[in-house]
């Protein structure tokens, strides 16, 4: 699987859960085993360049490391947070900006 279809894939999946999560539909730690599993999954890649390749990319990143960080059930008790991931779901879908702040790199094994 090649980084873009992987990223894209990936995008469709977390503001899925993302959304599920918000609207009480998903108990939060699905979310955050989703988060691990995807993170899981990237490593098989084998991936050496820290770089994203395109904008879309970078916030993914920057929402995976958000909510590995603060964890899921940030998205019910920070509304601070939620906001943040809320802005960067609505740029994926080609309603919002690009988030203010976004630092997404890609990790590398």
């Amino acid at each position: 699987m090649i980084i873009e279809q992987f990223i894209n894939e990936k995008i469709t999946q977390t503001t899925f859960y993302i959304q599920a999560v918000i609207s009480h539909s998903l108990h939060h730690s699905e979310l955050d085993q989703f988060i691990l599993n995807t993170m899981d999954e990237w490593t098989l890649l084998k991936i050496q360049d820290e770089t994203p390749a395109n904008a879309r990319e970078r916030v993914f990143w920057h929402l995976i490391h958000e909510l590995s960080l603060h964890g899921a059930h940030s998205l019910n008790d920070n509304l601070y947070f939620k906001s943040e991931i809320t802005t960067c779901i609505d740029f994926f879908a080609g309603t919002g900006s690009y988030p203010l702040d976004c630092i997404g790199w890609r990790p590398i094994a």
